[in-house]
């Protein structure tokens, strides 16, 4: 076996579970185990299960058989330790303090976390605390700074696509403007790639806030020119320009009186608008599930085992990026707090408009 900075690590998923999770796992722990021979705790349901030291040694037949398995096998969780500072009725301990007593309980050098924004930025806090962290990048927003991609994005990406390219056919058959919402949290990037892939008539994301009626003038326009039907895609973070120039406080309270979805009030905006009939798809769930594409499942291998290799050199404190084809290790504290959004001048906003693709704004 090759030495090893660290002889027992602990791994847990949290947030939203993504494609490729269960791939990453098993790229990490076949990496740590046979060529370190590091032993592995796997804990449940993300940084709960490390609060309720719901957690047990893994195996080699424990990751047999996952690298095509959508979800993740360890369970997840949206547990944010440092956000309610109150003692946990299960431990009766502040979660923090159970969490640092059962990393030292199970004799941990270090917690490999994989997550998004949120994940990562609990493992800097936890580095604070003085654990060693290493992160990994998991998310279908792809909205994580210092990392040109994350694993499970492309899935996402190629679920909408079929899913856009599918109600094309009923769009051209019924001659209405059909309104498809995909995720994609406060960035674009699901909404733009899906959209410039899938070929959508109007893209709407959060970094371009939109205008009613900039929409509804390039939809009348395609139907004078013969264009009987329209694909208008909005990301569940899109907002109107009216909206843009509220303070954050007045948005939030807004957005948690609307009574629908951000697709179904562009698909009412727009039938008002133009008289044109509207349905939605609201494809929700559906992006964050099942088998990852290969693209994913080489990215997450890819990412896995250069955790190991981290963790057997001791390079604690940071989060695993990929930047210009290569993985480089970034401080979780540079990651921590931040959203990676869509630049204004982004190649593919750029295409999209010299095709004509209508992004709301003018």
């Amino acid at each position: 076996m090759k030495e090893s900075a660290t002889k027992t690590f602990g791994i847990l998923t949290s947030g939203g579970d993504a494609p490729g999770l269960n791939t990453a796992i098993r790229g990490i722990v076949r990496t740590a185990m046979e060529q370190y021979g590091m032993r592995v705790i796997g804990i449940k349901n993300g940084y709960r299960g490390l609060i309720e030291n719901d957690a047990k040694e893994l195996q080699a037949s424990d990751i047999t058989g996952i690298l095509t398995r959508g979800g993740t096998i360890l369970g997840t969780s949206r547990e944010k330790p440092f956000k309610n500072p109150q003692k946990d009725p299960v431990t009766n301990k502040f979660p923090v303090e159970a969490i640092i007593e059962n990393y030292k309980k199970w004799n941990l050098d270090a917690l490999v976390v994989l997550g998004g924004n949120g994940t990562n930025t609990t493992g800097a806090m936890l580095a604070n605390e003085g654990l060693n962290i290493i992160g990994l990048p998991k998310t279908i927003d792809n909205d994580i700074v210092h990392t040109d991609t994350t694993f499970g994005f492309q899935t996402a990406v190629s679920v909408a696509t079929e899913a856009i390219d599918r109600i094309h056919t009923t769009a051209h058959s019924h001659n209405r403007i059909m309104v498809v919402e995909v995720m994609g949290h406060k960035a674009g990037w699901l909404g733009l790639y899906a959209g410039i892939a899938g070929g959508g008539d109007v893209i709407l994301i959060p970094e371009i806030p939109y205008n009613i009626e900039s929409i509804s003038k390039h939809l009348v326009k395609r139907k004078q020119q013969g264009k009987a039907f329209s694909i208008v895609v909005v990301a569940e973070g899109a907002l109107s320009q009216e909206e843009a120039e509220l303070d954050k406080k007045t948005f939030k309270k807004q957005r948690k009186n609307m009574q629908t979805s951000i697709g179904y009030r562009v698909a009412q905006e727009l039938e008002q608008a133009t008289n044109l009939e509207s349905r939605v798809t609201v494809l929700g769930y559906l992006q964050r599930g099942g088998i990852p594409v290969p693209y994913d499942r080489v990215l997450a291998t890819g990412f896995g085992v250069e955790a190991a290799h981290m963790l057997a050199r001791g390079e604690y404190g940071k989060m695993i990026a990929m930047q210009n084809g290569l993985f480089v290790p970034v401080p979780l504290e540079e990651i921590a707090g931040k959203i990676k959004k869509v630049p204004l001048d982004h190649q593919l906003v750029v295409a999209g408009r010299e095709v004509e693709t209508c992004f709301g704004d003018v």
